[in-house]
């Protein structure tokens, strides 16, 4: 009888998965002729090598202004500031996302209202964005997540008929396009994130792309301690040090370079995981709209059946995990979420608006579902493997199919430890 890892059994995959960041002698290179320049930070803003990242970045992306700065939190809270929206505005969030999606804007002042998402893409449901527009609306954010992009022509009909502005959150979306165009391409604002897992990284930090000029100028000047960044030297804003340094930007140039190839295998072997998957009982793959014509591969998630497997997805990937595929269940809804706590702070959003924080009161019941029931989430380690690799998810998901009773053991079990 086939016995699961987690019970005694031998595990499908005993190699690991490639390791990220990947990095040879380019890197140390890069980093080691800027620390012989002298020239380490970022001021004056913006650095040789900070000015060139922004304008390769935008190139890759396929338009827009490029501020990098120091991580993709702030790239949305200085979004926010550029675009004069603060204290008292509601800016429509994602109840499926980061925390940071929440939290950036807050610190601008901005209230976040939350909007449950799409069940077949796990993106921000549309028709739900409009319902939650008062007039107190400014913004819209959107989250592109794992492989998926929100439906953009939907959101930029809804942004255009009320007036608001739009922040795509795209730490998911290097090198994606919808309709061909980049993602943080179409709305008023790109938030990409250069962290340390993500696809495109320099250790920390993070790019704001602006369709308008002078919100770029406006965004440069906000992280450079509100020094005027306008063509004629005019414009100070209200500003902190939130520049991004040559260090990074040196492993930024080489990350760029070393990009197109590791999106084109992702997204080849994504493409391999779905034939491959097409077959296996128990699994669903999310919706993907022909209008995303490129997808990035920083994570990927599949919907499993709990009633086919005998447990949810917490059980389910924990199982998997000791078969030697890593995964996991993804992010909680925000009013659910251990990161996101604004009444431990002493931020005046929540104290002075406590009716929108009231959690207890909130349901999301889609992104509920895909937290405690269903989503599977896999990193972009498995997208490097090669084809090998995505058998051995493969395999691992029809072991799974395989030991029903098993899995209804373990989920029993840790019930009861709960």
């Amino acid at each position: 009888m086939t016995k699961l890892a987690v019970l005694g059994g031998d595990p499908i995959r005993t190699e690991g998965y490639p390791k990220w960041p990947i990095f040879d002698e380019q890197e140390i290179m890069a980093v080691t002729r800027t620390i012989q320049t002298g020239r380490w930070g970022g001021a004056p803003f913006p650095g040789p090598q900070t000015a060139e990242f922004a304008e390769k970045f935008s190139e890759l992306q396929g338009g827009g202004y490029a501020v990098p700065m120091m991580n993709g939190s702030i790239t949305m809270e200085v979004a926010m500031r550029a675009a004069g929206i603060g204290w008292g505005d509601e800016v429509i969030v994602p109840a499926y996302t980061f925390q940071a999606t929440a939290s950036a804007p807050m610190a601008a002042g901005a209230i976040p209202v939350f909007v449950d998402i799409d069940p077949e893409t796990y993106c921000v449901d549309p028709s739900r964005v409009e319902e939650a527009i008062t007039p107190k609306t400014k913004a819209i954010f959107v989250v592109h997540i794992a492989s998926q992009m929100v439906d953009m022509d939907a959101i930029m009909e809804i942004a255009q008929k009320y007036n608001l502005v739009v922040v795509e959150d795209s730490a998911h979306a290097h090198g994606a396009r919808w309709r061909g165009m980049g993602a943080g391409t179409i709305g008023d604002f790109g938030s990409f994130s250069l962290q340390s897992w993500k696809s495109l990284t320099t250790g920390e930090g993070g790019v704001l792309l602006c369709k308008d000029k002078h919100m770029a100028d406006r965004a440069a000047s906000i992280i450079d301690c509100g020094r005027p960044k306008d063509a004629d030297g005019q414009e100070f804003t209200f500003g902190v040090n939130y520049r991004w340094s040559e260090l990074h930007a040196a492993l930024g140039l080489v990350a760029l370079e070393r990009f197109p190839k590791q999106f084109e295998e992702r997204e080849a072997m994504a493409d391999y995981l779905e034939e491959s998957l097409s077959e296996v009982p128990g699994i669903r793959m999310l919706k993907r709209d022909l209008r995303q014509t490129r997808r990035n591969l920083y994570r990927y998630v599949i919907k499993i059946d709990p009633e086919f497997f005998h447990c949810k997805n917490e059980t389910f990937c924990y199982a998997l995990s000791n078969e030697g595929i890593p995964v996991d269940t993804g992010y909680p809804p925000m009013n659910r979420y251990d990161l996101f706590k604004p009444t431990l702070s002493k931020l005046p959003v929540p104290s002075a608006f406590p009716e929108y924080f009231d959690f207890e009161s909130m349901t999301f019941p889609d992104a509920d579902r895909a937290y405690s029931s269903e989503a599977v989430w896999m990193g972009e380690s498995i997208f490097r493997s090669g084809q090998e690799g995505i058998d051995d998810l493969v395999s691992g998901l029809v072991k799974l199919g395989k030991c029903q009773d098993q899995l209804a053991t373990i989920e029993a079990s840790r019930k009861e430890m709960i």
